[in-house]
């Protein structure tokens, strides 16, 4: 280790992750080519030539012509991703539990309401809306 001083071991661990950074980054421009809805068949090829022959300056070109671009597409993504949750939560709280078959009647919260607004309409007794009520909560 006499041979290789501390300083060039400071210049290869920097040089390793500008390279690792560029890798990443020259992946995230091939995905994006290909989520590109804006852009044809050629003009992906057309990039992706670039990108892949010229790779530094094909992806320092593709950043600066596409970048604004790049990172609306990337929000869009994310909140396609994050109604896509919301949407499968709020399926999952309206049928109780996901692991067994849903009930279809509805949820418990609503079968409760519609006891409760019988029991106000008096279609049913204080006695028959608490059976039901304690037959539902086990």
């Amino acid at each position: 280790m006499d041979d290789y001083p501390m300083l060039n071991l400071f210049w290869t661990m920097l040089w390793f992750f500008l390279w690792i950074m560029w890798l990443f980054l020259l992946f995230k421009v091939i995905t994006d080519i290909f989520r590109s809805h804006d852009l044809g068949g050629w003009g992906k090829a057309g990039w992706l030539i670039l990108a892949l022959v010229l790779p530094y300056l094909g992806v320092l070109i593709y950043v600066i012509v596409r970048g604004k671009a790049m990172g609306k597409r990337d929000i869009e993504e994310a909140r396609q991703r994050e109604a896509a949750f919301k949407a499968y939560v709020r399926e999952a709280a309206a049928t109780g539990d996901t692991t067994g078959p849903a009930k279809p009647g509805g949820s418990s919260v609503e079968e409760l309401a519609k006891l409760a607004e019988l029991k106000d309409r008096g279609a049913i007794t204080d006695e028959e809306f608490q059976r039901a009520k304690t037959k539902l909560l086990v």
